[in-house]
């Protein structure tokens, strides 16, 4: 993507998140985290394991049992919606482990999702087939049999299909053969190119974060310890931060 067109579609802010604390029991995880995504920009949350990032994303999607913050959502505030009202309102997740359900077929998973978002579901099916081929080749498959990339495509195939502003992918690239890592950074570069949705990444591979997100920020004991720009992604900020 041309520097010129990474300036986004629009400066308009999708999601703000203020002073969003999260708890398990008595333990807080999240602490103060302040955030802001872009309309049409791809954010990458970085962090060593352990560090919160998949517990901000739980937090987002309204699955942890206590937070205290606000988060704004297309101007609204969701922080008291379950989960299932925020999805309606247009966010779409693939947790780490893609969660496609294994003993229906391709095809069932997909029905799926269109059964919720109907005609605009149906619209983004050829997308979806157009991004990863491999998913309408195995229609009648059972998802259990397909491999780990495979079933990374199809989880995201699904969420696409629930028309999403907000895409949410924790760990797409993990376990999965290169080629097929390939074909992902391809489809976040087609989505930022082709479409007006916003995508929050969890990657543990940053050259490949790097290369499909507009900017980052860094977790480190469930707080935000440096953001910026992607194309300023130094290798000072990766070995004081990131590597182990």
């Amino acid at each position: 993507m041309k520097e010129s067109e990474s300036e986004f579609k629009s400066n308009k802010t999708l999601l703000k998140i203020r002073d969003l604390n999260a708890s398990y029991d008595a333990s807080l995880i999240l602490k103060s985290i302040n955030m802001d995504l872009v309309e049409g920009s791809v954010m990458a949350l970085l962090g060593r394991n352990g560090v919160g990032k998949t517990t901000l994303l739980r937090a987002l999607m309204g699955l942890m049992p206590k937070t205290d913050g606000s988060i704004e959502f297309t101007g609204k505030a969701i922080e008291n919606l379950r989960p299932d009202q925020r999805a309606i309102l247009g966010m779409g997740y693939v947790p780490q482990g893609r969660d496609i359900f294994p003993n229906l077929t391709v095809k069932e998973n997909l029905d799926v999702s269109m059964s919720i978002s109907g005609q605009a579901g149906r619209e983004q099916l050829e997308f979806v087939y157009d991004l990863f081929p491999v998913i309408k080749e195995m229609l009648s498959r059972k998802g259990g049999v397909l491999s780990g990339g495979q079933q990374q495509q199809l989880a995201i195939g699904r969420a696409l299909l629930t028309n999403p502003k907000l895409l949410i992918l924790d760990e797409p690239t993990e376990g999965i053969q290169p080629s097929i890592i390939d074909q992902i950074e391809d489809s976040i570069h087609r989505l930022k190119n082709e479409s007006s949705i916003s995508i929050i990444l969890v990657e543990q591979y940053l050259d490949f974060a790097k290369s499909a997100s507009d900017n980052f920020y860094i977790m480190d004991r469930g707080s935000v310890v440096q953001s910026g720009e992607s194309k300023n992604l130094s290798i000072e900020i990766i070995q004081k931060y990131l590597t182990v």
